[in-house]
């Protein structure tokens, strides 16, 4: 199957899995009205199938950019969040997700419009809400200040205070009907940022792969469709809190990972592990583009260690790494080609052969 967001919604690579299973889990939703703000990017899509697979009656609000005619199934309300919400005035939903919230004023101001006729509210943070990763973090460390309320710029210093701030209007907004689901790194099919995607479509190239710091350095990720999974569930039972939505700390590794890649492919890469203090003096800030791995040392040593044990209660689960990878590169092969040769993280070819001619040409320790 071509797995695009249409057809994603439309079939779903899981919705026969879950006929087969169990016939839908009779039907969860019972009919329940669900508002998606935004719908159509990289969560909503999955979000969306496992929706209308539970019985979710399922309304998109956004601007309509991504999918002109809409979704099969789903009601399409045509608006922006930056002061466009008539198209949200006089309905009422059982639930909303907040998919696209980034800017506090503007989540303010959909949040209050939206709680007094919504019976429950998701909000869509990220770990970047935490103040310091200097040390691992849990649902109840500290996140960041934003001292500017009205910030509307996102930088590296001000997304993570920007979604603190959008989790507090959240709250405010629906008291103790909401809940706040902070995920590390998304990925899986349909991921725009080709972060993870980068390491399997590397590692099937073959030859020689630079790889940063060592085997052992802990990674967190999150596939997205298991990310909708427990949202969906947080929904449906109306859970109250704050949630870490990453696999648990130390199960996976950047070694694992590649690993998985290499034994999913089948290529015969051979990876070479390039130290991370060499590599931040080799290359520009800007070219550390090596996410899901982060360096182990210094004020992100914590990074990849985040606690979820709140979450693992309420049903958190991971699926197996192999089956994360196989479906990335499935879902990368059905990419335009100018998509498919130019991604949006890593190194190019070009870059990655200086980096390991440096490597080894490099002073002995």
């Amino acid at each position: 199957m071509n797995m695009t967001r249409r057809n994603l919604i439309r079939a779903g690579a899981g919705t026969a899995l879950a006929l087969a299973a169990g016939r839908l889990a009779a039907h969860a939703g019972h009919g329940r009205t669900l508002l998606i703000l935004g719908g159509t990017g990289f969560i909503g899509p999955h979000l969306t199938e496992q929706a209308l697979a539970r019985g979710w009656k399922v309304t998109h609000f956004n601007r309509g950019r991504r999918d002109p005619d809409g979704v099969a199934d789903v009601e399409t309300l045509i608006g922006d969040r930056k002061g466009q919400l008539d198209a949200l005035k006089g309905r009422r939903w059982d639930a909303v997700v907040d998919n696209t919230g980034y800017i506090p004023k503007f989540v303010k101001m959909s949040a209050e419009l939206l709680a007094p006729n919504t019976g429950y509210a998701l909000f869509i943070s990220s770990i970047s809400a935490y103040a310091s990763f200097a040390t691992p973090n849990d649902e109840d460390s500290p996140t960041g200040v934003l001292e500017n309320p009205e910030q509307e710029e996102i930088t590296n210093e001000t997304y993570g205070p920007m979604k603190a701030l959008c989790e507090q209007y959240t709250r405010d907004a629906w008291g103790a009907r909401c809940s706040i689901v902070r995920p590390g790194y998304i990925v899986g099919p349909l991921d725009p940022t080709d972060r993870f995607t980068y390491y399997p479509v590397r590692v099937a190239r073959g030859g020689e792969m630079a790889v940063p710091g060592t085997p052992d350095d802990p990674v967190q990720i999150v596939d997205v469709r298991d990310l909708a999974a427990f949202m969906l569930g947080l929904v449906e039972r109306r859970v109250s809190g704050d949630f870490n939505a990453v696999t648990p700390p130390g199960e996976l590794t950047q070694g694992k990972v590649v690993e998985s890649c290499r034994r999913v492919s089948g290529a015969d890469t051979k990876f070479t592990w390039i130290d991370e203090d060499w590599l931040q003096q080799f290359l520009k800030p800007e070219e550390m583009r090596f996410a899901p791995w982060n360096p182990v040392r210094g004020e992100e040593a914590g990074g990849s260690l985040t606690g979820i044990k709140r979450s693992l209660a309420e049903g958190l689960r991971a699926r197996p790494l192999d089956e994360t990878v196989r479906d990335t590169l499935a879902w990368h092969e059905t990419r335009p080609a100018e998509r498919k040769a130019a991604l949006r993280s890593g190194l190019s070819a070009e870059r990655e052969a200086e980096l390991l001619a440096a490597w080894r040409a490099r002073e002995p320790a």
